[in-house]
């Protein structure tokens, strides 16, 4: 069987890959008195609250279980613009929303909706890896465009206009970012999108994190700049939601009727029962348990940033959002005798039993000094790691 072109130019998904071989090690040692710590999947160790498991029991006992809408249920649509206007003071209308199978879902249908062949996507490296991959899907090219600690790891207005080039079609951005957790600040996202539209280009902007921000100046919906923008989000994050896999997008009135069509014939519609669970996320009490966990979130990077750097597992930016620590491992390396960021996952996965990411998926700039934490665990679990670590590395 012959495989196509374009699935065997598709790297692994490598922080899926340690995942694995996290996974059977850690099926070895769960009994033991060192079983594994994983901090290498980015997933909130909370569930959906009580409301939103409660809502998806009903809808599946109230037979609310068939296609709905390919733009997603129009209450839910509804409930996600008033969301945006008490939280961010943004007015989105529902008609702008679109509902789509968990935000991979969105940036396929964008991706799909707004690249040709040959088009160029630019985006910073460090990035989250599926991002590049969707540009590549839809036969576009991504171009990773190096940043620095200086620059939060983030794209600026001045490194675009220099990229930019007759192939260019817009560019991808994510703030907050995964992996570093930094986000793009509200004055140089408006420089970033100035430079694109007088290019006639397309702004994409991943939100997934942005419920997560811990900074008044960064936690700022990019659609305060302009109806132009296409914002990405998921139920994933802030909402506690992974494997419901729900998300959305927000686009300009001219893309819906194309988008509507694409997700017709690509994903018919979003799940059912995610969608109606999906509405109890936006009742107070929910609310107000989301915002008890980022609080939560917040302690846990408060302390764990600290204690990486008094290891010599140096964050150089201090993450204002999403649950990640993104530390140079290169003083570590030399301690333990290993080579790159990929070694020193394994060797910290097999001696201290603390599972962590490698660099190596998110890009190509310095990435092989850099080890990707996840702070979606619990303190109690961010303590052992540090203890281990500081065991490990003494």
């Amino acid at each position: 069987m012959q495989i196509s072109e374009r699935a065997r130019n598709i790297e692994p998904f490598y922080v899926l890959e340690v995942a694995k071989a996290a996974a059977e090690l850690g099926a070895t040692v769960a009994h033991t008195d060192s079983p594994m710590v994983f901090l290498n999947i980015g997933e909130p160790d909370f569930t959906a609250p009580a409301l939103v498991q409660e809502a998806a029991a009903r809808a599946v006992r109230d037979g609310l279980t068939q296609y709905t809408p390919a733009l997603g249920l129009m209450p839910l649509r509804e409930r996600i613009s008033d969301w945006y206007a008490t939280r961010f003071g943004a007015k989105v209308p529902a008609s702008r929303i679109v509902v789509t199978a968990g935000a991979s879902a969105a940036l396929h249908l964008a991706c799909m909706a707004l690249i040709d062949a040959g088009d160029e996507i630019l985006m910073p490296d460090p990035s989250y890896p599926c991002n590049r991959h969707f540009v590549t899907a839809a036969q576009g090219q991504a171009t990773l465009i190096p940043t620095t600690a200086a620059e939060r790891f983030q794209l600026s207005a001045d490194k675009v206009q220099a990229a930019w080039t007759q192939r260019t079609r817009g560019v991808l951005l994510a703030s907050p970012s995964n992996p570093t957790g930094t986000s793009i600040h509200p004055d140089e996202l408006r420089r970033i999108h100035q430079v694109v539209q007088a290019r006639g280009g397309i702004t994409l902007v991943d939100e997934i994190y942005l419920a997560l921000s811990f900074d008044a100046q960064f936690g700022q919906t990019a659609l305060h700049i302009d109806d132009s923008i296409i914002s990405i989000n998921s139920f994933s994050k802030y909402f506690n939601m992974t494997g419901w896999r729900l998300g959305w997008m927000v686009v300009p009135d001219k893309l819906v009727s194309a988008l509507e069509r694409l997700a017709q014939n690509l994903f018919i519609c979003p799940s059912a029962i995610a969608q109606h669970a999906a509405l109890a996320c936006f009742e107070a009490q929910s609310i107000a348990t989301f915002e008890q966990r980022r609080e939560e979130f917040k302690a846990r990077r408060d302390y764990f940033i600290p204690a990486l750097n008094a290891l010599g597992l140096t964050v150089p930016v201090m993450p204002d959002g999403a649950f990640y620590a993104w530390a140079d491992c290169s003083a570590a390396c030399s301690k333990l005798g290993v080579n790159g960021s990929w070694d020193f996952a394994l060797e910290v996965m097999n001696r201290a039993h603390v599972a962590v990411t490698p660099g190596r998926d998110f890009g190509h700039f310095e990435t092989a000094n850099f080890i990707r934490f996840s702070t979606a665990s619990s303190l109690a679990q961010l303590q052992t790691a540090v203890e281990r670590l500081r065991a490990l590395l003494a």
